[in-house]
């Protein structure tokens, strides 16, 4: 008898890269721009997020962004595996985020977020709060459907110089 074949979890057919870029550009005003040679993501000219993909011959996927004072270094020590300080930015604070070890997306959307709103005007944190579910401390179920309509969110991507 053939075993019924498990449905995939929304999303998870995309390479790291895609689910990355639905996550970043799902939030208000976020744009992505080609610099140093890697996607990076920025609300309205600032940097909340940039691929590392092997970066001077790392061995591995990642994304760096923006961390609160001392979570580098909290990130780091708890799980040096999945989080690191990436060369360049690691000394402001940025954390780096490994994507390509079946990471949990949950985690990574919640971590660009909390760097997206380290950058971002209050006027467009306020927006951000204002979408329904879209809060700092979402229920598991929000994040579920978030992570759900990120999967299929249009893409905004731009090669233009910022101001």
């Amino acid at each position: 008898m053939a075993s019924k074949p498990r449905s995939k979890r929304p999303g998870s057919g995309r390479t790291p890269l895609a689910r990355l870029r639905a996550i970043c550009l799902a939030l208000p005003e976020a744009t992505e721009k080609i610099a140093w040679g890697e996607p990076t993501w920025r609300v309205r000219g600032k940097l909340f997020a940039q691929l590392d993909d092997r970066h001077h011959g790392a061995d591995h996927l990642a994304v760096w962004r923006p961390a609160p004072l001392g979570e580098q270094e909290a990130m780091v020590f708890t799980d040096p595996v999945r989080f690191f300080r990436p060369p360049y930015v690691g000394p402001r604070g940025w954390v780096g985020v490994r994507i390509d070890r079946a990471p949990d997306w949950t985690q990574v959307a919640n971590l660009v977020e909390q760097a997206y709103r380290q950058v971002a005007p209050p006027s467009l944190l306020r927006a951000l709060q204002a979408v329904a579910g879209l809060g700092p401390r979402r229920p598991r179920r929000a994040q579920e459907s978030l992570l759900s309509a990120l999967a299929t969110a249009p893409s905004r991507t731009t090669n233009r110089r910022t101001r």
